[in-house]
C-alpha cells in the first residue's frame, strides 16, 4: 500500500485505533474503510460483531489489522488496557434510537453519559487522543421554532453552528430530551478535560447518517416491538406493504447524509490530528433537507422502482407523537448544519444527493430483508 499523506503533505503513520461500539452501523463502515485504504489497525469493542463479521477471519489480507473484543464496557477492566495500548480511541457506543428515549430514559442517560466517563478518564490519564461521537440532538430546539410564522422560513434561525448556537431543550417531563442532555454533558466533560488536563479530543456531531446496515428491521434482526429510526422505520413499512406512519403529519424537517461521505470525514479527522484536535465538527449535508413527509413520499417512489411494485400500492398514515412514541415525546422542527468549521479545517464537503442515497439504501434493504419479511408474514398468527 502506497504511503498516505495528510492534508499538509506529511506522511501518515500507521496507528492502532480502539473503536468502542465499533460493531455497529458507523463502526462497520469505518472498519471497511480502514482495512481497504489504510495501514491502521482496528481494535473493535462491542457486544455484537454481526455487522463486521464479513471483515473478520484469517482469509482476508488485513486479518492481522483487525480484532474483535466481545465486551460490555460498563464493568470490564480490559477497557483501560485496550485504550492504553492504542494510539487513538473512537467512542461510538450509545443508545441512539428515539423510541428508547421515552421508554428507557435511565438506560439512555447511563449509556450516553455515565458509561462514557471511564473512556474519557482513561484517555486523559494515558495521554491518548479521543474522537467522540456526539449528536446534532445536543442543539435541541432551534431559535426558529419559537418565532412567529413570518420568520419561520428564514434558514438563519435554523442554522446550527458549533461555536455559537445555544442548546435549547424541552422541559424535564419531556423525557425525549434525556438523550440530548446526556450527550451534551459528555461534550462538556470532554471539553473540561481538555481545558484542565490537556485531553486531545475531536467531537463529531452527525446529522442523520444513513445507508446500508443502518439500524434494524423489527422481527428480523431486531425486537418485534422495536421502533427503529425514521429511515429503517419507513423501510420496514415498505417491506411489509404497510402505510408509512407520519408522526404529527411528518412536518419536522431533517437533513440526510450518506454514510460513505461521512466516513470520508472521519478518516480526515483520524489522519489530521493537528487540524482536528480541539474541534467540534458538524457532519451533515445541508443540501439534502426534506420534511419527514417528503422523505416518505420519496422513499415510496424509490422503493416502488426497486421492488417492482406500483407506487399506488404504498401509502402514508398520520399518527400523533403520543400514539407512536408514548407520553413525554417532544421534537425540534428543523436542524441545518453549518459546515464552516469542517470545511475550513479539513476541506470536507458531502457529495451524495438524496435520490442517490435513498436508491443505494433501499436497494440494500430490499436485497437483505425482503425474503426474511416474506417468511415472517407467511407464518400463521397465533
Amino acid at each position: 500500500m502506497a504511503q498516505r499523506v495528510d492534508l499538509d503533505g506529511k506522511p501518515v503513520a500507521a496507528m492502532s485505533i480502539c473503536m468502542i461500539g465499533g460493531g455497529g452501523f458507523i463502526g462497520s463502515h469505518l472498519s471497511e474503510k480502514l482495512m481497504a485504504e489504510t495501514s491502521h489497525k482496528a481494535v473493535v469493542v462491542d457486544v455484537s460483531s454481526e455487522k463486521i463479521n464479513h471483515l473478520l477471519g484469517e482469509s482476508h489480507p488485513w486479518s492481522s489489522r483487525i480484532e474483535f473484543h466481545h465486551m460490555n464496557i460498563k464493568n470490564d477492566s480490559r477497557l483501560e488496557t485496550l485504550i492504553k495500548a492504542s494510539d487513538l480511541t473512537i467512542n461510538l457506543a450509545a443508545i441512539c434510537t428515539p423510541a428508547d428515549y421515552n421508554t428507557r430514559p435511565l438506560d439512555t442517560i447511563f449509556s450516553n453519559f455515565i458509561d462514557a466517563i471511564p473512556v474519557i478518564k482513561y484517555c486523559t490519564e494515558n495521554n491518548k487522543r479521543l474522537i467522540h461521537f456526539s449528536t446534532c440532538e445536543v442543539y435541541g430546539k432551534t431559535i426558529g421554532s419559537f418565532l412567529p410564522d413570518d420568520f419561520r422560513k428564514d434558514p438563519k434561525y435554523y442554522m446550527l453552528k458549533e461555536d455559537v448556537s445555544p442548546c435549547i431543550f424541552g422541559p424535564v417531563e419531556k423525557q425525549r430530551w434525556s438523550y440530548a442532555c446526556a450527550k451534551q454533558m459528555t461534550d462538556r466533560l470532554i471539553y473540561a478535560e481538555h481545558a484542565e488536563n490537556g485531553l486531545k479530543f475531536t467531537i463529531v456531531r452527525p446529522y442523520n447518517w444513513i445507508g446500508p446496515r443502518m439500524d434494524f428491521i423489527p422481527g428480523v434482526d431486531g425486537p418485534c416491538d422495536g421502533v427503529p429510526r425514521v429511515l429503517a422505520c419507513f423501510s420496514n413499512n415498505l417491506l411489509r406493504g404497510e402505510p408509512l406512519k407520519l408522526v404529527d403529519g411528518g412536518r419536522s424537517q431533517r437533513t440526510f447524509l450518506y454514510v460513505k461521505d461521512a466516513i470520508e470525514a472521519v478518516l480526515l479527522m483520524i489522519d489530521n490530528p493537528e487540524r482536528a484536535n480541539g474541534q467540534i465538527f458538524n457532519v451533515g449535508n445541508p443540501d439534502n433537507e426534506v420534511s419527514v413527509k417528503e422523505l416518505a413520499d420519496l422513499m415510496i417512489q424509490v422503493y416502488a422502482k426497486v421492488a417492482g411494485v406500483p407506487a399506488s400500492s404504498l401509502s402514508t398514515l398520520d399518527v400523533s407523537s403520543e400514539e407512536f412514541y408514548g407520553k413525554g415525546y417532544d421534537d425540534s422542527d428543523r436542524r441545518i448544519p453549518d459546515m464552516t468549521i469542517i470545511t475550513r479545517q479539513l476541506g470536507w464537503k458531502p457529495k451524495t444527493p438524496l435520490d442517490k442515497l435513498l436508491d443505494d439504501t433501499l436497494q440494500y434493504q430490499h436485497q437483505t430483508y425482503s425474503n426474511a419479511i416474506k417468511k415472517v408474514l407467511s407464518k400463521p398468527s397465533n
